[in-house]
């Protein structure tokens, strides 16, 4: 094996000629500032397992300008081979630059529970005195012989809800980006971004549950454990091939879905 520089040689140099520094590769990449200056020094230890420690050489990389493809193979021969993939709770922890702690409002969500019980003792008085009014209207009266009893005021039988469908999600807004994540295996780390920088949502989904993001001009997503998500853009489904504990950077713009 030819004797070259080290990875976190090849990176340093590349950052350096770039002119970024660490904190603004980070930034970037959203790799945390700790495990880019342990992978200038070719300690790995701290990326969480091989799957991620290629995911961040592969992203710093392309940030300071270098073709990932050798190091990653470099990286892989002095491994013995490309690791198989591992579970990604680790990747929460390597990846996400999480918010600061807010503590809970007290206040706010005693005023709330004080109104739904008001509101839940009004409803049940005014219906149950509107259901002895109507049985003793029923009693007085008579029920007229063969009559069915009407569900609606017209006579009519309510309407079933509507079963929603994929084909709603494709009634979205031609002058906005739209984009909708569903996860449907085990769970991922999910952030968006408006294209001037506004963060959307950063936080992690669990199986069955959906989010979905709109914006003007586009959408910029990372995603953590890439192959646990069904992805729609504009409407329209996008099978990007990813896989489990896969990192994926993607950007979307109006019209029909295209990688960035």
């Amino acid at each position: 094996m030819d004797e070259g520089p080290s990875i976190g040689r090849v990176l340093q140099q590349a950052r350096i000629s770039a002119g970024l520094t660490v904190d603004e590769v980070s930034a970037a990449t959203r790799v945390r500032v700790p495990i880019i200056h342990a992978i200038e020094q070719d300690d790995f230890s701290r990326s969480g397992g091989d799957v991620y420690a290629r995911g961040h050489i592969r992203m710093i990389a392309r940030r300071v300008g270098t073709d990932p493809a050798p190091l990653i193979e470099r990286y892989d021969a002095e491994r013995g081979g490309r690791p198989a993939p591992t579970p990604a709770a680790p990747l929460f922890e390597a990846e996400r630059i999480r918010p600061d702690a807010r503590r809970p409002n007290w206040t706010a969500a005693m005023v709330a529970a004080i109104v739904a019980v008001v509101g839940f003792v009004g409803f049940t008085l005014f219906s149950g005195g509107d259901d002895r009014s109507g049985r003793e209207r029923t009693v007085a009266e008579g029920q007229a012989p063969g009559a069915k009893a009407s569900t609606r005021p017209s006579g009519k039988p309510a309407d079933p809800k509507p079963v929603p469908t994929d084909s709603a999600i494709a009634a979205v807004p031609k002058d906005k980006v739209t984009v909708r994540l569903s996860v449907v295996d085990d769970r991922s780390w999910i952030s968006a971004k408006a294209r001037n920088g506004r963060l959307i949502f950063d936080g992690t989904l669990a199986k069955g549950e959906s989010k979905t993001f709109q914006d003007k001009e586009g959408i910029d997503l990372i995603l953590g454990n890439a192959g646990a998500i069904e992805l729609f853009v504009n409407g329209k489904k996008v099978d990007g091939g990813f896989r489990p504990g896969q990192v994926e950077r993607l950007s979307y713009t109006k019209g029909d879905p295209e990688v960035g």
